[in-house]
């Protein structure tokens, strides 16, 4: 049988004239909310173009969910394994 699942990211970004912060939150079906931090600064030498550093801090937010979704399945996946054996 076939299902559709989805979740709901939020990445939002807090600028100034040489750093970049964001906060992205991931929502999972479960209800678990994951939340992750970036950060990017502009070196005094480089363009003053907000995107570029809004992409690079919110790929290392972004990175760091990832790094969780994958810590959070793999503890799962360990703890079904588990319980699977001691039945």
């Amino acid at each position: 049988m076939q299902h559709v699942a989805g979740w709901h990211v939020e990445v939002e970004f807090d600028e100034d004239e040489r750093h970049v912060r964001s906060a992205a939150l991931l929502r999972l079906r479960d209800g678990t909310e994951l939340r992750a931090r970036g950060h990017a600064a502009r070196h005094p030498d480089d363009p003053g173009e907000a995107r570029v550093g809004e992409e690079l801090a919110g790929a290392r937010a972004l990175a760091d969910l990832a790094d969780q979704l994958a810590a959070k399945g793999g503890h799962e996946a360990s703890d079904l394994r588990a319980e699977a054996a001691a039945h």
